[in-house]
């Protein structure tokens, strides 16, 4: 029998587990609304998802904020249920081939920035911010994606002052390194309290590994993690600020210079950060297509060329007696006015099949049509849809080498923003 969650939330098919609990996909029973459904263990060492329900209702309303379907305790378990969302920004750097153009970089820190700004103004700060952590929403058509990005996961999320007074957390020292250390701000490695120049220092080291592809000490081996991590603190501190954004415009060097000259308790100028990259965004002439759409529509275009180029003969047998000589033809007449023609529609790129029929035979069977993929190693890119999820739920893997369609010009105005990509299987460091 289906387990039913809070009276109306039935749930299916997992599709996410970690240290966290697991993720599943769900539906209203009353109205086949689907959503994400969250559970951990009551039992847990350290429970945090009634801990993060309670920070969603206090986040409620807010621009790319997940609303919340219910949450509470179900037999065993805490359960949270959100709204679904699409694929997070780390799935599609691994389907753009590890690496966004500038473009898509500029359109991606403006909505971030934005979300953190909102996240400081309730009084939080988020201490995990990382390409994970950052998700699309999903279109009105199904399956298809937003162009609006969504802030998640508020399991480390800690007040930095006082609801009532206003007071600023104090700076303490020996702190416990909190978040994912490839991401981690300086002054976090040291041991230090965070507060909301953290969080910022964390978003310039995501945007650098988005405009990069990857960031200097990625990769990195030691016989333990204290020693790894210490090993990537020691980097990001020696690493100059014009080393760490050679190649990029001058606009990443002086992000990383302001977040560096906060003090603690400073609230930083959100507005500057955000007019800074929106000037450059402008400069450029860009139009607003994520790099994703683009390489979505390209497949579909290259879909379409191959099989206008090879189309499928498909013959269907007639029960009629062969004329004479048929046997040499190899079709008879009757077959040849039969023969199916593929057809495209560039909205949903699957080949269908229109058979002509004669007034011999009716034909009613269905000829099954292959989805063209292009195969490199062991990735399959295929035009199909993909399934959406919440938090980080499909794994890509994708090799090194795949090149980043995303980098088109300005100048061309391709499809709809709200194009979806095929889901892709991958691998990731946690360093």
């Amino acid at each position: 029998m289906e387990r039913v969650i809070g009276g109306k939330y039935k749930i299916g098919q997992k599709i996410a587990s970690g240290s966290f609990g697991e993720i599943h996909i769900g539906s209203n029973i009353e109205n086949a609304e689907t959503v994400a459904i969250k559970m951990e263990n009551r039992k847990t060492k350290q429970p945090q998802l009634l801990y993060e329900a309670e920070l969603y209702n206090l986040l409620k309303g807010g621009s790319g904020i997940p609303r919340v379907k219910w949450s509470g305790t179900d037999k065993d378990k805490n359960v949270l249920v959100l709204d679904l969302l699409g694929p997070s920004l780390e799935d599609l750097f691994y389907y753009c081939g590890k690496k966004f153009s500038l473009k898509t970089v500029l359109m991606l820190a403006d909505q971030m920035l934005t979300r953190i700004e909102y996240l400081h103004s309730k009084g939080f700060l988020h201490r995990d911010i990382k390409p994970d952590n950052f998700l699309m929403g999903l279109g009105k058509k199904a399956k298809q994606l937003s162009i609006q990005v969504y802030m998640i996961d508020f399991g480390l999320a800690k007040r930095y002052r006082d609801p009532i007074t206003n007071k600023h957390i104090p700076c303490r020292e020996n702190k416990l390194l909190i978040g994912t250390p490839r991401y981690a701000s300086r002054n976090t490695h040291s041991g230090f309290e965070q507060s909301r120049r953290d969080d910022l220092e964390s978003l310039g080291y995501v945007l650098m590994y988005f405009i990069r592809g990857s960031l200097p000490w990625q990769g990195l081996q030691a016989p333990t993690n204290k020693q790894k991590y210490d090993k990537i603190c020691e980097m990001k501190k020696s690493i100059p600020i014009d080393i760490l954004c050679k190649s990029c415009p001058v606009q990443f060097a002086s992000y990383f210079r302001y977040c560096h000259s906060l003090t603690f308790d400073q609230r930083p100028d959100y507005g500057f950060l955000k007019r800074m990259f929106r000037h450059l965004f402008n400069a450029q002439g860009y139009d607003d297509l994520f790099d994703w759409t683009i390489l979505k529509y390209q497949q579909m275009r290259q879909t379409k060329t191959l099989i206008e180029s090879n189309p499928p003969i498909i013959a269907v047998r007639s029960n009629l007696q062969p004329k004479d000589g048929d046997n040499q033809q190899g079709v008879s007449d009757v077959t040849q006015d039969i023969v199916a023609k593929p057809s495209i529609n560039t909205d949903n790129p699957h080949v269908s099949i229109n058979s002509k029929k004669s007034n011999a035979q009716k034909c009613n069977d269905k000829v099954p049509i292959e989805k063209h993929t292009e195969k490199n190693s062991d990735l399959s890119i295929s035009s199909s849809m993909p399934r959406v999820f919440i938090e980080n739920v499909s794994k890509l893997r994708i090799p090194a080498e795949a090149s980043n369609q995303g980098c088109v010009s300005a100048n061309n105005n391709y499809g709809n923003p709200r194009t979806s990509v095929p889901t892709l299987r991958r691998t990731f460091s946690t360093n």
